[in-house]
This record gives C-alpha cells, structure tokens and sequence, in this order.
C-alpha cells in the first residue's frame, strides 16, 4: 500500500465522529495515529451501535470500530498534573494534533496551542469545534442536529416528494450524522494543506474548523443564489420536470433535461412518437407541460422494477438512478468489482466487512487495514516504548487515574 504519510505522527484528542474521522483518513494514507481516550470510559462512541447481535459492548460498537481503524489506543488523563506532563510529552512527538475540546479548555489544562508550539514549533493543531474558537457563539454546546440546521442546509430537507406526501413535516437534519463527516473530511483537507504549507515555510500553524461551516461550505451554490439573486431554496424545491418516481420495488429519478436526453427516454420506453409530440419536443415546451411528462414517465415507470429502469435507460445517457437500500449498495456489482467493502477481524467484535477506501494509488499494493484498537490496547506499546516509562509505573499511573 502507497503510504504518503509515513513518517508523519498524529496526536488525536478528539471523540465520536468528526475528530476521529479526521484521524481514520490520515490513518488510511499511512500515518500513525495515536488516539488518546477517556481512563476507563474511553470514546463516547464506544456506546453507540450497532453492535453485533444486538448486544452492547464498549469493545464491538459498529460506530467506533469504522472510525479508529488503523489506530492505537492509550488512556490518558490531561487534566492531572502527571496526564498534562504525558500529553505534551506526547504532542513533542507528533506533527499533527487533532482536538475537539471547548475553546479554552485545552488553555485550562496547560496546553494551548502557545504552549504546545514553543515546545515542538512544527506541531499543526487541528481544533474542531461546533461554532469554530471565536464569535458569540463559540463557547457552546451543540449537537450535530444544532450545527446542521445553523448551516443552513437542514432547511431543505426533507425535500421533493417526501414534501409533497408530508407537507406539514418540518425540517430535519441530514441522516447518520451527515455534517459530523463533513466536519471531519475538512479537517482532514487542511491538516494535509497544513503539513505541505509547513514544508515550504518550516513552521507549524492552528487550523480552526467550524462544525457549521464546514456543513455550510458544501451549499455554496444555494448560498450564492440565495444572497446574489434572491433565491429562496426550501423543502418545496422541485424538478420543473422529471424527479423521483414510484416502481414496483422503490423509486428511480428520471431527469431528461436535454433533448437528446429526452429522446433516448421515450425511445426505451417504446414511445418514441414523444420526441416528436410539440408538447415535450424542446425543453422550453417540457418545462411548460411538465405534469404531462411526469404522467408519462410515471405510468411507465411504475410498471417496472428500480433496477430494471436503471439498466436499461443508465447506458443512454439520460441521468437517472435508483434509491439503494443498504443491502442493495452491500451487494452492488460496482463495489464488487471494485472489491470496495474489506473484511477486518478484531479481537473480541469477530470478522466484520467494513466500507474501504474511496480511492485507489497507482503505487503499491492493496490496503492493509488493522481493526480499531481495545481501549488503552497500547499503553505499554507508546507510553513505554516511545515515552520511556518503566512497565511497573502504569498500574500506579491506572490507579491514580491518569489512564
């Protein structure tokens, strides 16, 4: 496997999802990641599923298991005066520390980022947090419902035809903590922008990821058409034409936007006098009589199957897809050929297939991903071995607490 970031040592301090997703995706392209928790409770993620057969346990949380594989865990304490003195012994070590304390805390605990630069000037620390370390809102507390809907973009869901069936539902915020990754993903970006910016000019740097901002980057379009040209988007928004259509087994979109489009539809459909009809022949006319195209492309569609609409109009160009299930996208040809999903085995959750990567390097060989770590799995291993701690000082250092 092509490793680009051998050699660089990540401190991650930083629980359930958007940290430690910043801390997978460094993991996967070689770094090594050293994921402080919590003295005996470890991640909070640790307790969300699902789990294997339905039973929880703190060591077989589908969750945490995704999000620190290729990590190694140790427990540690910061806040006491011997944690405080591991930890930035442990920042000297590493070129990246991800955080996701309240801003202020990390200053509380003798670490802040002036502390922790003047002991290792190269050091990049990646602070997340749900509002970003200033403004009126930076000190509080939110959830990933809270920052999603501040972002502006949860005002849009639900949408299309979940709107029409429900118009009265109010909005919701994006499913299996949507903006959580995105907060992560970027994180992820400017860490590595960080690490190349440190190359050129010799320095290390804090980088301030916002929860909120993060969600509200990934809707600049909506925001520019919003603030630039009055355009209002809400969960009302619609095709003019086409959209999301009833099958006998789910739901496909269909969306011919162009002519050409258009015409290889009604041509698989067996209809193919449509791409002639005035009514439907340019896309000025299908805008105008769009219920009109939507009964066709309903009445069609709604003898078939999702699959069976996707193979046969997918090749001709006209967009369209149809609505996986979880079981359909586990068991898609795509993936499969692609050998997507990877099977890693843990010590006490068993054999379990996990999403890989969504990329693929042209050097070396296939990824060798290593499953999530047990709680302080590498207590010994990191603070022994790169710390120079005896092995007889950690059951005094456990009992006091401090991990």
């Amino acid at each position: 496997m092509f490793d680009a970031f051998s050699g660089v040592t990540v401190l991650e301090y930083a629980d359930f999802i958007s940290g430690p997703y910043c801390g997978k995706l460094l993991a996967e392209m070689g770094a090594t990641v050293w994921k402080v928790e919590e003295p005996v409770k470890g991640d909070p993620a640790r307790g969300y599923g699902p789990f294997p057969g339905n039973i929880p346990h703190r060591e077989k949380s589908g969750l945490f298991l995704f999000l620190n594989t290729n990590k190694q865990s140790i427990t540690l304490d910061p806040s006491s005066p011997t944690g405080r003195d591991l930890f930035l012994r442990l920042a000297n070590r590493a070129s990246i520390l991800i955080e996701d304390r309240r801003p202020g805390e990390m200053a509380e605990m003798g670490l802040d980022y002036a502390c922790l630069n003047e002991s290792n000037p190269g050091l990049i620390q990646v602070s997340i947090t749900p509002y970003g370390q200033d403004g009126p809102k930076a000190s509080w507390k939110a959830s990933h419902i809270n920052t999603f809907h501040a972002s502006g973009e949860g005002y849009t869901l639900p949408g299309g035809m979940t709107h029409a069936l429900f118009p009265e539902r109010g909005p919701v915020a994006g499913g299996v903590h949507l903006g959580e990754y995105d907060a992560g993903l970027m994180a992820a970006s400017a860490a590595v922008a960080a690490l190349l910016a440190r190359e050129t000019w010799g320095i290390g740097q804090r980088v301030d990821i916002s929860k909120q901002e993060a969600t509200m980057g990934l809707s600049r379009l909506g925001m520019a058409q919003s603030m630039g040209q009055d355009i209002i988007y809400d969960r009302s928004r619609s095709y003019e034409y086409g959209g999301i259509f009833g099958c006998t087994d789910g739901y496909v979109i269909l969306y011919p936007r162009e002519d050409s489009q258009w015409k290889a539809l009604v041509e698989i459909m067996g209809r193919p006098e449509l791409a002639e009809d005035p009514r439907f022949q340019t896309r000025p006319a299908r805008i105008k009589n769009g219920a009109e195209v939507n009964l066709v492309l309903s009445q069609w569609a709604s003898g078939q199957g999702k699959e069976e609409i996707y193979y046969q109009v997918a090749p001709s160009g006209c967009p369209t897809a149809f609505f996986s299930t979880p079981q359909d996208a586990h068991h898609s040809p795509q993936f499969e050929a692609r050998e997507f999903f990877e099977d890693v085995t843990h010590p006490r959750a068993g054999t379990l297939r996990h999403p890989g990567r969504p990329y693929r390097f042209s050097s070396g060989g296939p990824p060798d991903t290593k499953p999530a770590p047990t709680l302080g799995q590498h207590n010994e291993t990191i603070l022994c071995g790169e710390l120079g701690l005896a092995p007889e000082e950690l059951p005094r250092l456990g009992r006091a607490g401090t991990i």
